[in-house]
């Protein structure tokens, strides 16, 4: 079931999945021109937080949390990256050391650009710079509404609303009346959330009770969407 009409998941989601779509073949060409594809395992690190950046990545497969760690070592989860996303570009173009960190949620396969063609190709294609304009704004609001979350709402409506969210970028071949898969550890569940693991555990059990989701190990199945999009009070 989708949830347009309830929720406007498109401004809770980047949109990089469609920068390359429809691009003239030769500016493919030279943004693919010194490509290398890596496989990494669930945790892998893809770049690091305050090293220099020397390319972006594309995830061909998988999906990738951007996060950034405190004094204690906590993680804050700023976003989940999925399938067909570009990360790493935001450095290159500040021309600054990465702002955060960026690991594999699951196994992924990712094609690294290098810095070189992935700046050549934005100066010679006026699509591709105007694509990247529109979708540096569009993140904007993005990461507006997950500040104004995280310092409005309780952590069970915040809880509610990501599983929301997830819900959608856990799709797959998706077909009307099954349930979607959040496959996704308690730890990252409360580095989303921005709390305790034990907190998320005692909500879950809660969802679970008043029928929202079901569970199944750390996988997670939205059973009743419309009652989570209540319980988040949006």
């Amino acid at each position: 079931m989708s949830i347009s009409h309830l929720f406007p998941i498109d401004k809770w989601d980047f949109k990089t999945h469609s920068i390359l779509t429809g691009l003239p073949p030769e500016e493919i060409n030279l943004l693919m021109a010194h490509t290398t594809v890596h496989q990494y395992a669930r945790n892998d690190t893809v770049f690091r937080e305050g090293t220099v950046p020397s390319g972006i990545f594309f995830i061909r497969n998988g999906k990738v949390k951007k996060y950034k760690t405190d004094k204690f070592g906590r993680e804050q989860i700023i976003y989940l990256a999925n399938t067909g996303e570009i990360i790493g570009y935001h450095a290159l173009l500040s021309e600054e050391r990465y702002p955060d960190t960026a690991a594999a949620l699951e196994e992924s396969t990712i094609t690294f650009i290098p810095k070189e063609d992935f700046l050549q190709a934005i100066e010679r294609s006026k699509v591709l710079s105007q694509r990247l304009l529109k979708m540096l704004s569009h993140e904007y609001t993005v990461f507006a509404n997950s500040v104004a979350t995280l310092a409005h709402r309780s952590v069970r409506e915040r809880l509610a609303m990501q599983l929301v969210v997830l819900r959608e970028k856990y799709k797959e071949n998706y077909q009307p009346g099954m349930l979607v898969e959040i496959n996704l550890s308690r730890d990252d569940l409360a580095g989303l959330v921005g709390t305790a693991r034990e907190n998320i555990v005692r909500i879950l059990k809660e969802f679970r009770e008043e029928g929202m989701i079901e569970t199944k190990g750390r996988k997670i199945f939205v059973t009743d969407v419309h009652k989570l999009l209540q319980a988040s009070n949006y």
